[in-house]
């Protein structure tokens, strides 16, 4: 609960076939659609995922990544902390993350709800990815 989780299901032979690449635009999607809440998300070359900036020695984590892929296709996607309870990740090592800590939108005093975060992600993946089509009317 309080987290976005979007599974992506992107055919990479019509993207490059570059697994590298795409999870940087997966990077760069939540860096985007954060920037929309007025929050400076990074990237860090030594992690992956989408971190914020608490101190200038700090970094805590706002959005996960995590994918697969078979036969060119993506499984899997991102996590991006909305409002979750953080108190959850006190027993857990997050993505074996030890030295650095957790955050949400919530935490960094964004009050933004699942629809408009919902459509951040939509414009921000179309600047990223391309135009979503529409999905075809069921038969009738």
């Amino acid at each position: 609960p309080g987290q976005r989780v979007a599974y992506l299901m992107l055919d990479l032979r019509t993207r490059g076939r570059d697994v590298k690449r795409y999870i940087g635009d997966l990077e760069r999607w939540l860096i985007a659609a954060l920037a929309g809440f007025g929050v400076e998300g990074l990237i860090r070359p030594d992690r992956v995922g989408v971190w914020v900036a608490r101190t200038a020695m700090t970094d805590d984590k706002i959005a996960a990544i995590g994918v697969r892929v078979r036969r060119w296709v993506t499984f899997h996607g991102i996590a991006l902390n909305v409002a979750p309870d953080l108190s959850h990740y006190d027993g857990i090592v997050p993505c074996g993350v030890t030295a650095h800590g957790v955050t949400s939108l919530a935490a960094l005093g964004v009050n933004a709800s699942m629809a408009d975060v919902d459509a951040a992600l939509k414009q921000a993946f179309e600047a990223v990815f391309g135009a979503v089509p529409a999905a075809p009317a069921p038969p009738r």
